[in-house]
């Protein structure tokens, strides 16, 4: 490799993952960036057009950006997630580049490139991120050399989401400029809204958007409303858990100004700092591959071209990210100490001598009808749930008094789970969970900061999200919630998720088939 590489070296960059074939040379910054969008005549993507689509248009859009091929370094791809038929395309122009050039190959995971290229250009540290594209909706943080997945939709992505109402009404694609446009001119009107836990799922909500008879524009705001008030809350309850301070929205959604507005409207009220990178970073692009190829390159991660085989379903946790200098910062803040107030994603929560009061505050970034009926239903339904998961023999609090928004219950004397997540901890919130689910009720928000363990026992807490349902589904879900989080927060999964499952199988005769079921929830998380 001659001295110009090595010193003033360039990264070619090459994504092309679903709809938008683009290159992009990065050096000590953006260099050049060329795109060459696919736009079906009707619906959504066709995987194969698409694939034409990038293999028609390759030459032109590399030889945009490739004026200088001595000073290339490397050339980096969007080895994964995405559409394979697209996937395959890019990969294999990229091989052909790193043959001609003599130069490393870097396999880059599509997901990581986003936040990587939203960190670079916003200077957060150790954010929360939110990442909302169109076949992506994960909110993510990194702990020990990897980004952990704290929740993700549980059907489709939110993009795609939004793109399945608007061929629904034939509106151009992609869906969401215009659904943003239309909503301005309407009045919200109410949705099903689906969070558990830190989950979320779309689809219920788009039917129901679908089926309404309201006119466009009011559907339009109700939509927008709805959908982004749950992925803001489920942006807000990993923060809360997790104790970071940074905010970081990433993805082709997070265009969308609305969506921007009401995530930095949570994050000053929780006193966290929010940024969004500029417009040319959100979408796919060749930048943010290029970006990501270069500080891997440096931190020697390349890739063998007898290894380079895409991977339609690369999870974004299953990257090693070396180039980290820390491990990254989770519950720093420790245990709330007697007498103090904490502000949960919900609620704020008083520690008194004897009892706790927990009492639902309005949320300012959620329309205020929405925020209403959320508040009510989640304190009602708490405090109905609470005592019928106690008369079930599952430990709980003692409630002492409820009204329209706050519950005042017993104090819990013992320790917060996710500060003590030992193996026979764990196993005791098994038992207590198998207890949950034996008595046809489940959780709704199983994380470990929902647990105390006192003694020999593990008390559940927190059932604003918690429902009635015999279904092995709702259950599945009940435990995927717990094992992200775990697998998020922890260092030694495996062995917790162990001593979880043998104690819920103590308690709970289902639990094989409940187990079974939630790894068929996990699979659905791959890119869809």
């Amino acid at each position: 490799m001659s001295d110009t590489r090595s010193e003033d070296g360039l990264v070619l960059g090459l994504e092309g993952t679903a709809w938008n074939l683009s290159a992009a040379l990065f050096g000590e910054g953006l260099v050049a960036l060329h795109s060459s969008p696919y736009i079906p005549q009707k619906g959504g993507i066709h995987p194969r057009e698409a694939a034409q689509h990038h293999a028609s248009v390759m030459k032109e859009v590399v030889s945009r950006v490739l004026t200088e091929p001595e000073r290339i370094r490397a050339i980096a791809f969007s080895q994964g997630p995405g559409l394979g038929p697209s996937l395959r395309t890019v990969a294999t122009a990229a091989r052909a580049l790193a043959i001609a050039l003599g130069v490393p190959l870097v396999g880059v995971n599509h997901c990581v490139a986003h936040i990587e290229i939203g960190r670079w250009a916003t200077g957060f540290a150790d954010p929360i991120v939110l990442y909302a594209s169109g076949a992506n909706t994960q909110v993510l943080g990194f702990l020990n050399g990897r980004y952990r997945i704290f929740g993700e939709t549980l059907d489709i992505g939110l993009g795609n989401a939004l793109d399945k109402f608007a061929r629904s009404h034939d509106l151009p694609h992609p869906g969401g400029p215009a659904i943003e446009r239309l909503a301005r001119e309407g009045n919200y009107i109410e949705l099903p809204y689906t969070v558990k836990g830190m989950d979320l799922a779309f689809s219920g909500l788009v039917s129901a958007a679908q089926e309404s008879t309201a006119p466009l524009e009011d559907v339009c705001a109700g939509l927008q409303e709805t959908a982004f008030a749950m992925c803001v809350e489920v942006t807000e309850r990993a923060l809360a858990h997790a104790g970071k301070d940074e905010v970081l929205l990433v993805g082709g959604v997070g265009a969308n100004a609305r969506l921007q507005e009401m995530l930095r409207t949570m994050c000053e009220d929780r006193g966290a700092s929010f940024a969004v990178p500029e417009r040319t970073y959100l979408g796919d692009n060749g930048a943010m591959i290029a970006y990501t190829g270069k500080i891997m390159l440096e931190h020697g991660v390349t890739l063998p071209i007898e290894e380079s085989q895409i991977r339609p379903g690369y999870r974004a946790d299953e990257v090693e990210v070396a180039w980290w200098t820390g491990p990254g910062e989770i519950f720093a803040a420790g245990p709330l100490p007697e007498g103090g107030i904490a502000r949960g994603a919900e609620a704020v929560v008083e520690i008194r001598e004897g009892d706790v009061v927990k009492r639902r505050t309005g949320k300012r970034y959620r329309n205020p009808g929405l925020d209403r009926r959320l508040i009510a239903e989640r304190t009602r339904a708490e405090a109905r749930l609470i005592a019928a998961v106690r008369r079930a023999g599952v430990p709980t609090p003692v409630i002492r008094d409820v009204t329209a928004d706050t519950i005042v219950m017993e104090r819990v004397e013992g320790d917060v789970l996710k500060y003590v997540t030992s193996a026979e901890n764990v196993r005791l919130a098994g038992k207590a969970v198998g207890r949950l689910h034996g008595a046809g009720i489940v959780h709704g928000d199983l994380t470990t900061s929902n647990m105390i363990v006192r003694g020999d026992q593990c008390v559940l807490i927190d059932f604003g999200l918690a429902s009635t349902s015999p279904e092995v589904e709702s259950r599945g879900v009940d435990l995927h919630v717990l094992f992200q989080t775990l697998e998020s927060t922890t260092e030694n999964y495996g062995e917790l998720r162990e001593a979880f499952v043998a104690g819920y199988a103590e308690t709970f005769p289902g639990a094989d088939e409940v187990l079974s079921r939630e790894h068929e929830v996990e699979l659905r998380g791959r890119y869809l």
